[in-house]
């Protein structure tokens, strides 16, 4: 698999439409899913999705295997894509900018956090931290706020939520058995 998508990013890289054509197919659905999860629009993630396709073409020559996993690389072009968005004159304007009364409690009955992570393939393993860690990596990663807004909107200190998303990361990549 990995020297398949070697390859495919080597021809992507050399301008082969096609190939990325497939990287898309590939990683649209999962980029789609976390984009969405933190604009709550499913209309602006497709436009944002649309966005993050373009930069990644553009910049397909950034990507350095030696440096992360080409998921991960397109995943963080994808969450800052729709942070940037969140945080534009424009959202703000619509009045689409993050608002805690807008968020529906993904641990009390709504599954849009456990749709995300199956679209990614971290379910299992997210599934299997503590609360405090779903809560943190919801807030940080999929709903796009800063660790000040998490620590002020869980009435905790910043260097606590700092210390505690760090060991809930450390959990979270022992568990996939990264290093």
């Amino acid at each position: 698999m990995a020297d398949t998508l070697n390859l495919l990013i080597a021809a992507c890289q050399k301008g082969d439409e096609r190939a990325f054509q497939q990287l898309h197919k590939q990683y649209a659905p999962a980029m789609l899913g976390v984009i969405e999860a933190i604009v709550l629009s499913p209309e602006v993630a497709q436009e944002l999705c649309q966005d993050v396709f373009l930069k990644v073409w553009s910049r397909l020559d950034t990507f350095d295997p030696q440096r992360g996993r080409f998921f991960t690389w397109i995943l963080n072009i994808a969450r800052n894509t729709a942070i940037d968005h969140l945080r534009s004159r424009s959202a703000k304007e619509q009045k689409q900018n993050l608002n805690p009364t807008s968020f529906v409690d993904i641990y009390g009955g709504s599954n849009a956090f456990e749709g995300q992570t199956d679209a990614i393939g971290l379910a299992a393993f997210v599934d299997a931290l503590e609360d405090r860690c779903k809560n943190l990596i919801d807030r940080l990663f999929f709903k796009g706020f800063t660790q000040q807004q998490t620590a002020e909107d869980l009435d905790i200190p910043l260097g606590t939520v700092k210390t505690q998303i760090r060991k809930c990361i450390n959990t979270l990549r022992n568990t996939l058995g990264i290093n």
